[in-house]
């Protein structure tokens, strides 16, 4: 194993570094089941942003310390200061400001792991709930611990949902499922998750850490340039007609052909050995 870089997040609830190609970032409140936080907010919009545009990394992990993925949103502590500013007498901010700032906070983190350009996997090694459940679905991937539970948690507290988690969802799992799991907050095992083609694999407890730095280490060595063609192909799937997908899957496919990447797996084919993929 390589030597590990750590990364300036701006907060203790946010952790991350990078080791041998492979960004992770770690959510650090395990008092609180990483519930999420201003300072993760502003932590995560920031280092995503700095990550992308880094060539020295090859894929990224999101986990949670302590046992636990992400108990979502921080409801006690939002009943907290909502009461502490009613107290104060201040004027809270206007709805349309506190709309303009959820959406800056979602497209800062959802939207920028989604449109990641290298792979993404969320680690999941405890539960996972509410906007937690949101992140971990905007991963490409996502691994857990035989003993984490997932829900989507928002009709539980009087919430509608936010960081996109209906979107994802509902693309995983299809419509009526998706509606099903919103609208009872039901929790679920990873057993049914798995089945449901939320998780993409389950491992026991003591091996979440190894196996989703094996499986990170694949992606984090192999044709990053060509996933991320793969990962734009995949999702204009979702939204488009086959012939505009047929017209993209050819604009990447040559473009992939011209990557040092290629020209060292034909080569690496021809002599029967594993390629040493550079990403170019």
């Amino acid at each position: 194993m390589g030597a590990t870089r750590t990364l300036e997040t701006g907060t203790d609830y946010l952790l991350a570094s990078v080791t041998d190609r492979v960004a992770t970032l770690t959510l650090n409140r395990p008092e609180a089941r990483n519930a999420l936080h201003p300072a993760i907010f502003d932590g995560l919009g920031r280092v995503l942003a700095e990550l992308r545009e880094d060539d020295s990394v090859g894929a990224l992990v999101v986990t949670g310390a302590g046992g636990a993925f992400c108990a979502g949103g921080d409801v006690k502590a939002q009943s907290a200061r909502a009461e502490a500013l009613a107290a104060s007498g201040r004027p809270p901010m206007s709805e349309e400001a506190r709309i303009d700032d959820l959406r800056r906070r979602q497209h800062s983190i959802s939207a920028a792991l989604y449109e990641f350009p290298k792979v993404t996997i969320a680690s999941l090694p405890g539960a996972a709930a509410g906007a937690g459940l949101s992140i971990a679905l905007a991963c490409d991937l996502r691994i857990a611990a035989r003993s984490a539970v997932l829900t989507t948690a928002f009709a539980k507290v009087g919430f509608s949902g936010d960081f996109g988690g209906s979107w994802f969802l509902t693309q995983l799992v299809g419509a009526a499922k998706a509606r099903e799991l919103y609208l009872t907050s039901d929790r679920i095992d990873t057993a049914t998750a798995e089945r449901l083609g939320i998780l993409n694999r389950v491992v026991d407890d003591e091996d979440l850490p190894a196996e989703t730095a094996t499986w990170a280490q694949q992606f984090a060595q192999g044709p990053t340039v060509a996933y991320r063609y793969m990962k734009e192909n995949l999702d204009r799937a979702l939204r488009a007609d086959l012939r505009t997908c047929l017209d993209g899957e050819a604009t990447a496919m040559v473009r992939t052909g011209a990557t040092d990447d290629h020209r060292e797996a034909a080569k690496a084919f021809v002599e029967k050995r594993p390629p040493n993929f550079v990403g170019r």
